[in-house]
């Protein structure tokens, strides 16, 4: 279950486990994944083992932060109060690094969204605690 905030009105993730290390890095800006110390794979959700060679011995690497959109779905009725404010769109980013992970692209309506779309991230600093990851659009070029 998430914590609750009352600055905040959508729940927070749990900073806990691995997942402290993650929001510890988001807290400074800065986006790092696990990367295993043994192959130099990529991974997130962190986790004790190397789902390609199975070691356990990993290092927090700093992610460029650059990725593309991979997928997303558009929520037009909201299944709690907190996330009232629809439709919205959950995106999942495949990073340069090759994880993928689920954030919000801001300043992007629903419709806007596209397959591939550049996006670099940008902090969320939601409470004095906690910041969280979430992406912005990349004009192409730039």
């Amino acid at each position: 279950m998430a914590e609750a905030s009352s600055e905040y009105r959508r729940p927070l993730p749990r900073r806990q486990g691995y997942a402290r290390g993650f929001y510890e890095f988001c807290r400074k800006h800065e986006l790092r994944f696990q990367r295993c110390a043994d192959c130099g794979t990529w991974r997130h959700i962190p986790r004790d083992m190397c789902a390609n060679c199975g070691s356990f011995r990993a290092e927090w690497a700093k992610s460029s932060g650059r990725g593309k959109v991979f997928s997303w779905t558009t929520v037009m009725q909201p299944m709690l109060p907190q996330f009232a404010d629809v439709p919205y769109s959950p995106v999942i980013i495949e990073l340069e690094e090759g994880v993928r992970m689920l954030s919000f692209v801001v300043n992007v309506k629903p419709d806007e969204l596209a397959i591939d779309m550049p996006v670099e991230v940008s902090f969320d600093d939601v409470t004095a605690e906690v910041t969280l990851p979430k992406f912005k659009r990349v004009a192409i070029g730039v």
